[in-house]
C-alpha cells in the first residue's frame, strides 16, 4: 500500500524530495498553477549531498579494494564484485549531478519539437482514425442490435 501510494504521487507530482520544494509558475499549457520545478540545490542540502557522495566513493573504493584482494586471493564469485562495485560508484556520481542540476533534465525533454508521426505518413495515419471510427460505429450498432451495449437494460 505504501509502494502504491508512493507511486501515484511520484506520477501525479513528479520526483520532489525535502530538499527540492515545488516552484509556483506556468504548466506546459500557458496556465498559471504549481508546477514542480525542483530549485538548484544550495546551503546545507548542497553540502549534505556532498558529503553523501564523498562517503559513498569511500565506501566503494574500501569495498572494490576488498573484493579485489579476496578475487586474488582465489575466491572467483568476488571478481563479480570487483566490477560491480566501480559500477554503483559511477552511478552515484550520476545521481549526484542530477540532484544538483534537476533543470537539466527539462531542456533535454523539451529540445525535442519532433512531430508524433512522420509527415509522409499523414494520410496513412487518416485513414487508420477513419478506419478505427468506422470499426466503432459498426460495433455499436452490432451492440444495439444484440442489445448488450452500454444502454442496454440490466
Amino acid at each position: 500500500m505504501l509502494v502504491a501510494n508512493l507511486h501515484q504521487n511520484f506520477v501525479r507530482n513528479g520526483p520532489v524530495s525535502r530538499y527540492c520544494e515545488p516552484m509556483a509558475g506556468v504548466n506546459e499549457t500557458g496556465s498559471d498553477s504549481t508546477v514542480n520545478d525542483p530549485q538548484r540545490l544550495e546551503g546545507a542540502a548542497a553540502l549534505r549531498a556532498h558529503a553523501m557522495l564523498v562517503g559513498g566513493l569511500a565506501f566503494c573504493g574500501l569495498a572494490f579494494w576488498f573484493e579485489l584482494k579476496r578475487a586474488l586471493g582465489g575466491n572467483g564469485l568476488s571478481w563479480a564484485y570487483v566490477f560491480e562495485w566501480p559500477l554503483l560508484g559511477v552511478f552515484a556520481v550520476y545521481m549526484w549531478w542530477n540532484i544538483l542540476h534537476p533543470d537539466r533534465q527539462k531542456t533535454r525533454k523539451r529540445g525535442s519539437d519532433k512531430p508524433a508521426v512522420a509527415p509522409q505518413f499523414n494520410s496513412m495515419l487518416a485513414a487508420w482514425e477513419e478506419r478505427q471510427r468506422d470499426l466503432a460505429a459498426a460495433q455499436e450498432a452490432h451492440d444495439r442490435t444484440l442489445g448488450t451495449g452500454d444502454d442496454a437494460p440490466r
